[in-house]
C-alpha cells in the first residue's frame, strides 16, 4: 500500500480493505526501518494512531472526505500542538506550540471542515528554512534515499526524502526561494509552490515573509492536486492571504495539451547547466511535443540578478523575523549571563547555526542606516523588473518550462564550506519566488550517478490547476514519478 496513489488509498479505506490504523501502522514501521535517512525530527506513534482511530470512526459514520484517514508528514516549519515545532533549530528544541498552523488545521482532524488526514510526524529541514541542501539542520543532515551519500536538496529535504522513500504518501513543504521544487527534483517526486498568498502562512515559522509559501509534495501531480484542494483558501489571520473562491485543482488533469505553448527561457539553458540535466529535460520537452504542445523561445533577461536580489531581500526579512528569538519568551536561553544584553548575545550565539547567523548579519547590514537605499530598496526595484520579465514572456506562451536545478544532487559536505556555490544552485527557482508565481517540479529522468532530475513548470498567477494538468499529462506517458529507490 505504500506505493498506492491517494485515490487508491481513499478507495481502499472506503471499501474497508484497510483501516486508517493499519495504514498508519504500516508507515510508522517503514519510518522506523529507514530511520537512517534522518527524514523525521519527531515521530509520536501513539499520537498518530490515536488520530487514525478517530479517522476510522469518521469513515465508519460516513463523514469522511477524499483524504480522511490517509497519513501525511508536516515540515517542521509548521507549528503543531502535539508534536514539537523546532524549525530544525537548537533555538526551539523541545518547543511545542499552543495551536496548529492553518495548513495543519485544514489537513487534519480537529478543525471544522478539516480533511481528516493523520499526522505521522514532523519532517527534518534546514534550520529556519535557510539552505539548499538540508545540511543546516541542528538535528543533522537528511540523506537522499536514491543515494545516501547525496543531499536531498533543501530546505524541504526531509519532506522530499520521506515521500521518495515511501515513508508517507504525501508531505507539506515550504518554498521561499525554491525549497519545495529543488528537493522534489533531487529526490524524484512532484512538488508544487503555489502562487504567493494561495496557502495561508499563519502558523508557519517565518523566514522571509514576502516570499514564504507552503505547498504539497507527493508522488504525482494527481496526489498533489488533491492535497492542494484541502490546503488552499483564504485565512483572515494571514494578512497576505488572497480572498478568492475555492477551487478544485483536479478539474483540468485530463485536459488535452493540443495548442499549448511552452516557453523555454534561453537564460535557463546556457552556461552552468550540466549536460545530464539538460538531456533529461529536453527528453521531457520532446514528450510534450508528442502530446501536441509547441515550444517557444522566450527571454527572462534579468534572471542573473535574481540571486543578488534574493540574497538581499530574504536576509533582510529574516533579520527582522528572527529578532523574536531572544531567550525571553520561549525557546533556548543561555545558562549563564551577566545582564540582559549578555543574555541576548549568548542565547542567539548558542541557539542559531552558522547559516542563520550569516543571513541575520547580512540582513541587518542591508537594512542599516546608509545602506537601505543602496541595497534593500534597489533589490526591491530589481524584483519588479524580474516580475515584469515573466509577464512579458507570458504574452508569447502559456507556461514556462526549465530545469529546476543546474545539477543533480551533490554529495553531502561537497559545498558546505562554500555558501555561494549553494546559493547558485537556486538560480532557476529564485526568480519565480521573487515574482510570486506558482512553480512546480516534476520528475523527468536521471542524471549523473543515477540521481533524479526535475522539470520545472512555471505558470502565471493562480494557474495551478492548469499546471497540474500539464504535469499529469506527462505522467500519463512516462513512469519517472513511479520509480522508487532500490532500498
Amino acid at each position: 500500500m505504500h506505493n498506492a496513489s491517494l485515490q487508491e488509498l481513499a478507495s481502499a479505506l472506503r471499501a474497508k480493505t484497510i483501516s486508517s490504523v493499519e495504514l498508519t501502522q504500516l508507515h510508522l514501521e517503514r519510518i522506523a526501518a529507514h530511520a537512517d535517512l534522518n527524514a523525521f525530527i519527531s515521530v509520536l506513534p501513539e499520537a498518530s494512531l490515536a488520530q487514525a482511530r478517530r479517522a476510522d470512526e469518521r469513515l465508519a459514520a460516513g463523514d469522511g472526505g477524499p483524504l480522511t484517514g490517509i497519513p501525511i508528514a508536516h515540515k517542521d516549519i509548521f507549528v503543531t500542538r502535539e508534536w514539537p515545532s523546532t524549525a530544525a533549530s537548537k533555538m526551539l528544541a523541545g518547543y511545542t506550540s499552543a495551536f496548529d498552523a492553518t495548513v495543519v488545521e485544514k489537513l487534519g482532524l480537529d478543525a471544522p471542515g478539516g480533511a481528516g488526514m493523520v499526522t505521522l510526524g514532523k519532517a527534518n529541514c534546514d534550520e529556519f528554512a535557510m539552505g539548499s541542501s538540508n545540511e543546516n539542520s541542528w538535528f543533522g543532515p537528511v540523506l537522499n534515499p536514491w543515494d545516501k551519500s547525496a543531499i536531498p536538496g533543501g530546505t524541504s529535504g526531509g519532506s522530499a526524502a520521506l515521500v521518495a522513500a515511501r515513508l508517507a504518501p504525501v508531505a507539506t513543504g515550504t518554498d521561499t526561494g525554491g525549497s519545495i521544487r529543488q528537493p522534489a527534483a533531487m529526490c524524484g517526486i512532484t512538488g508544487l509552490k503555489p502562487t504567493y498568498g494561495r496557502v495561508s502562512r499563519w502558523g508557519m515559522i517565518a523566514f522571509a515573509s514576502s516570499l514564504d509559501q507552503g505547498g504539497p509534495m507527493g508522488k504525482s501531480a494527481a496526489d498533489v492536486a488533491l492535497v492542494l484542494n484541502a490546503m488552499h483558501g483564504f485565512d483572515a489571520r494571514d494578512s497576505t492571504s488572497h480572498n478568492r473562491p475555492d477551487e478544485d485543482f483536479t478539474r483540468l488533469l485530463e485536459q488535452p495539451l493540443a495548442g499549448l505553448r511552452i516557453g523555454l527561457p534561453r537564460e535557463y539553458f546556457g552556461a552552468g547547466l550540466t549536460a545530464d540535466v539538460e538531456l533529461a529535460v529536453r527528453a521531457a520537452l520532446a514528450e510534450y511535443e508528442k502530446l501536441g504542445a509547441t515550444l517557444v523561445d522566450v527571454s527572462l533577461p534579468n534572471t542573473e540578478l535574481s540571486i543578488p536580489a534574493y540574497y538581499v531581500i530574504a536576509p533582510a526579512e529574516a533579520s527582522s523575523n528572527l529578532s523574536r528569538f531572544d531567550g525571553v519568551r520561549y525557546g533556548h536561553r543561555a545558562a549563564q549571563y551577566s545582564d540582559l544584553n549578555d543574555m541576548y548575545q549568548k542565547t542567539r550565539a548558542e541557539g542559531f547555526g552558522w547559516e542563520v547567523k550569516r543571513r541575520i548579519l547580512v540582513g541587518s547590514y542591508v537594512l542599516s542606516h546608509g545602506y537601505y537605499d543602496a541595497y534593500y530598496l534597489k533589490a526591491q526595484k530589481i524584483r519588479r523588473l524580474i516580475a515584469n520579465d515573466f509577464q512579458a514572456a507570458f504574452t508569447h506562451c502559456d507556461v514556462i518550462m526549465s530545469p529546476v536545478s543546474p545539477t543533480v544532487a551533490w554529495d553531502i559536505g561537497e559545498k558546505v564550506n562554500d555558501p555561494v556555490a549553494n546559493y547558485l544552485a537556486d538560480i532557476f527557482t529564485l526568480s519565480v519566488s521573487l515574482s510570486g508565481l506558482p512553480g512546480m517540479s516534476v520528475p523527468c529522468g536521471f542524471g549523473a550517478k543515477n540521481r533524479p532530475v526535475g522539470l520545472q513548470i512555471i505558470g502565471n498567477h493562480f494557474s495551478e490547476a492548469r499546471m497540474l494538468g500539464i504535469a499529469h499529462q506527462l505522467q500519463r506517458v512516462t513512469d519517472w514519478h513511479q520509480r522508487t529507490p532500490v532500498a
